[in-house]
């Protein structure tokens, strides 16, 4: 067991029947297979709505985050707290009770400790923050969720919001994340399919400036006198890559290169796929990542497509985050487990042809076999036959495992 990485409260009045439909959501997306990849603990959800003891008008139990923790247990690396604000929690706090001073010693939480808490509040009713106590303590603080009537579509921008919101804290940064958005300039000669691309490119950067997520679109941001060249490598080594695939993106040099960039980097990498006649041959560059399907309906794209990418999108940075923390406290003071590569993702040819000739100085003679270790699920046998190939051929012993943190467990760390 290591030590928490991110734990996520979820806080509600109780008689606020929007708070436990919000965290049922996160209970599901953060509980759920996206996350059941990363060792073991890298993420929990609590919630705390009913009082902590007989009086049903009292607060719910403190947050582990408002003050030390006995016996020398450590707070976890990332806090973070979805504050559901609603009408009733509103008029609680703003008696000056129990319930402001609950709130209260959340946002000092946050102040004490600005790298390793977040405050996320979420507005179920308008006016909440308008002249009222609750707004005094937290309605500086950048709510999440797009506020939308449709309730599935709140309920998923709230997610993607706190998903953003966590990754950029682990990430230290200060910025929000970017989409680095991959397309081609002109994907056919027949001027109707031409139509189909460019209106999907369109509707790309319309549903991302409709959410918090920053943006790169080579044609929009590439500066005048600026080196081209060099600022797709930068925009495509950092934050996460949308990949549009269309029918000849696979062909294109540039196309290919920047994923290439992307996943020699460890940037997460997603592919909307929105091929219409189909491809000549594809490309081996374009293959190892997550996949999201691209329809029309009656001859528009559908905005639900992109949304999906851009959710995945951001788990997939979140997850990241949390593989490198999880690294660092393995390496600082973790468990004694010699693992060589941590893998940001799933090892294929290209990754770890990169990895070897990085870390050529790996010792040839090392008695204890070389440790890869890469998030769930795990790569399948065959797949692991031809990594060993490659090893072969850069003259690296086969002494080589390819664990995930599930195969880390069963071998006995």
């Amino acid at each position: 067991m290591l030590a928490p990485v991110l734990e996520i409260y979820v806080v509600w009045h109780p008689s606020d029947t929007e708070g436990e439909r919000i965290s049922q959501e996160l209970l599901d997306h953060f509980r759920g297979t996206t996350y059941s990849g990363l060792i073991g603990g890298a993420v929990e959800v609590f919630v705390r709505s009913a009082s902590a003891g007989d009086d049903p008008d009292d607060v719910p139990r403190p947050l582990p985050c408002t003050a030390p923790l006995p016996y020398g247990i450590p707070h976890p690396v990332l806090t973070a707290v979805v504050l559901v604000a609603g009408t009733e929690l509103a008029a609680a706090v703003q008696s000056f009770g129990r319930w402001h001073n609950y709130v209260a010693m959340l946002t000092s939480a946050r102040t004490d400790s600005p790298e390793r808490v977040g405050i996320y509040p979420v507005r179920t009713a308008s006016g909440v923050f308008d002249g009222t106590a609750l707004g005094d303590l937290v309605g500086s603080i950048q709510a999440i969720g797009n506020g939308a009537e449709d309730e599935a579509e709140f309920l998923t921008s709230v997610c993607r919001d706190l998903t953003q919101g966590i990754a950029q804290l682990g990430a230290g940064q200060g910025k929000r994340v970017k989409i680095f958005v991959s397309h081609t300039k002109r994907d056919s000669v027949d001027e109707e399919e031409q139509d189909a691309v460019s209106s999907l490119v369109r509707l790309v950067r319309e549903v991302i400036s409709d959410t918090r997520l920053d943006e790169f679109f080579d044609a929009h941001d590439l500066q005048p006198n600026e080196d081209w060249e060099l600022a797709l490598k930068s925009a495509a080594a950092s934050g996460a890559l949308l990949a549009i695939r269309t029918d000849l993106y696979s062909s294109r040099q540039w196309c290919q290169r920047e994923v290439l960039i992307a996943k020699r980097n460890g940037v997460p990498v997603v592919v909307l796929d929105a091929l219409t006649s189909g491809e000549e041959r594809g490309s081996f560059l374009m293959d190892h990542v997550p996949r999201v399907p691209a329809r029309q309906c009656d001859g528009q794209w559908r905005p639900h497509d992109v949304e999906r990418t851009l959710n995945q999108l951001v788990d997939e940075c979140l997850k990241r985050v949390l593989w490198r923390i999880q690294e660092e406290i393995v390496m600082s003071d973790g468990p004694d487990v010699d693992i060589d590569w941590w893998a940001p993702h799933a090892p294929e040819p290209l990754t770890f042809l990169e990895w070897l000739t990085t870390h050529h100085d790996l010792d040839a003679q090392k008695r204890e076999p070389i440790i890869v270790l890469h998030p769930d699920p795990p790569l399948g046998q065959d797949e692991i036959e031809v990594l060993l190939q490659l090893a072969s051929v850069a003259s690296l012993h086969d002494t080589i495992e390819f664990l995930t943190p599930a195969g880390l467990a069963a071998r006995g760390g």
